[in-house]
């Protein structure tokens, strides 16, 4: 059963949290686009917030077509601080490979296979995770620091894949959304792992963010 978001947020809150989120994942595609030099389209994400306890219960709700998934895990402190993992559906790494290999800065063609699709999932990672935190720490006012990606890929997906390193206690926001690109889609998922102490600190912020506007 999930978190009553009104339980956390109120629903001005929520609305406030879901408009900057969306203005965020515009700036990803737009950083997005200019790197692969594609045209990119991040649909508007939906958005849910539930314990980490609850995860499990979410993929099997939602995910049963991730058999496996690849993932990007990026920690970012800042007032707003957690762990921002971007959970890729199978296959997704080389979709994006196809789409980048006239691109050379995405390896050169005597790197294997894998550690191309791995600088390419954590380079397009980066991309969308420094670019929607980071909008999201700017219209909060608040600045984060990046510890550099990690890359899983190809794994099977069980719930202890993403709980086992998170505590039951911690709050998870859910930014569902498909990115579409001129030359074929990539699905996945993008997940902000916090603590109580940035809860706060995100509900006092969209509080003064809302004030603005008032």
């Amino acid at each position: 059963m999930y978190i009553d978001t009104e339980k956390i947020f109120t629903v001005e809150e929520t609305y406030t949290l879901q408009e900057i989120m969306n203005i965020a994942f515009g700036q990803a595609a737009a950083d997005l686009a200019e790197v692969i030099d594609t045209y990119v389209v991040l649909n508007v994400p939906y958005l849910k917030i539930m314990h980490m306890t609850e995860l499990s219960h979410y993929f099997s709700e939602n995910m049963q077509e991730y058999k496996k998934i690849s993932i990007v895990e990026q920690k970012f402190r800042g007032k707003f601080k957690g762990d921002a993992l971007l959970v890729f559906s199978s296959g997704a790494g080389k979709e994006l490979m196809d789409m980048l290999q006239q691109d050379e800065s995405f390896g050169s063609g005597s790197d294997p296979v894998e550690i191309v699709e791995r600088e390419t999932l954590m380079e397009v990672g980066n991309i969308l995770i420094g670019a929607c935190v980071g909008r999201l720490a700017e219209l909060l006012k608040d600045v984060v620091n990046y510890t550099p990606p990690r890359v899983i890929v190809e794994t099977d997906y069980n719930e202890d894949v993403l709980e086992s390193r998170y505590k039951g206690s911690q709050t998870v926001i859910v930014l569902k959304t498909n990115f579409t690109f001129d030359k074929g889609n990539v699905s996945g998922l993008l997940f902000l792992v916090t603590d109580q102490e940035s809860i706060s600190w995100l509900k006092d912020a969209l509080r003064l963010f809302i004030e603005q506007y008032e």
